[in-house]
């Protein structure tokens, strides 16, 4: 296989999904960068740096919303070299420096929300989120009794991976159709949620469905919680760009559309949810109210406000 191949390959399957959730996108696409760097044969150190900024083009293009995928690939491409030797180095070095603390903020993530979840608690949870799924197990794993209900977060089904995930750790899990929130959330303690977007002002930007999720628990006084790493804070957004919501293909939601003559399908992936009813976000370096996003971005990602790739 050709190094650009492999970059094709892996941008394909973010694009469908075979690779999906914010988290296994980003550290799916770091790989990618490092294992091109050492494969491309490069001329000059001019040719590389060509190169390597065409992979990371392809893919940064795949999933426009997911805001973790262009912070990885800032954060692996973030290099300064004089040599071709050194700049291999450094990108493999930012590759796995990345992949290495995104699955230590899994763990820190899970170890600092489990501690807002109760002994008999009922948990729900929206979508498949690797840093939501992490503080359930970290609950479960030291010892509190916790029923979680996870919605089948149609039209990709998400919540089935989710399920399966809770089965294997043991958690006993009730699996429910999207529209049966409202009517469930009366027996919840806390919402758990993961993200794909935090904006500056502390919007989250997540799996369709999340918004009406979070207005549901705002009515019935249920805590609504976000566990996220901060590389899914978004700084474009202290400028005032938008995110852009995708919209995917109608088939998704009806797979036989043509036989219609007058009908369309929207399908977007992802829905906005106000910071007001967000109650906290679980991040690696700790909880805080949605309000306090600008600083997470000033801190930890404020360097890319002013780089492109």
């Amino acid at each position: 296989m050709k190094p650009m191949d492999q970059v094709l390959e892996t941008s394909e399957k973010i694009r469908s999904m075979e690779i999906r959730g914010a988290g296994r996108i980003a550290t799916a696409a770091a790989a990618s960068l490092r294992d091109f760097s050492l494969a491309i044969e490069a001329r000059s150190l001019e040719d590389f740096n060509l190169q390597m900024k065409r992979a990371a083009d392809l893919l940064l293009k795949t999933r426009p919303t997911a805001v973790s995928l262009s912070n990885a690939i800032r954060m692996v491409m973030k290099y300064r070299a004089e040599t071709l030797a050194s700049a291999r180095t450094a990108v493999v070095l930012n590759a796995n420096c990345f992949i290495e603390n995104s699955e230590k903020a899994l763990e820190k993530i899970g170890r600092i929300g489990s501690r807002r979840i109760r002994d008999g608690d009922v948990v729900l949870t929206h979508c498949n989120s690797l840093a939501a799924i992490s503080v359930l197990s970290t609950a479960h794993k030291s010892g509190k009794k916790i029923k979680v209900i996870a919605t089948e977060s149609r039209p990709r089904f998400q919540g089935i991976t989710t399920i399966g995930m809770l089965d294997r750790l043991g958690i006993e899990t009730e699996l429910i159709v999207d529209s049966a929130a409202r009517s469930v959330m009366n027996e919840v303690d806390l919402v758990v949620v993961g993200a794909d977007v935090i904006t500056a002002n502390g919007t989250l930007v997540n799996k369709i469905g999340t918004a009406q999720i979070a207005l549901f628990a705002s009515e019935a006084r249920t805590s609504f919680m976000v566990a996220a790493e901060t590389y899914k804070f978004s700084p474009q957004t202290i400028l005032g760009e938008l995110v852009t919501i995708e919209e995917r293909e109608a088939g998704e939601v009806l797979p036989d559309i043509s036989k219609y003559s007058h009908v369309r399908v929207r399908n977007p992936a992802f829905d906005v949810t106000p910071h007001q009813y967000i109650d906290m976000i679980c991040t690696e370096v700790g909880v805080i109210p949605p309000e306090m996003s600008y600083l997470i971005i000033k801190e930890r990602l404020g360097w890319e406000m002013d780089e492109d790739i």
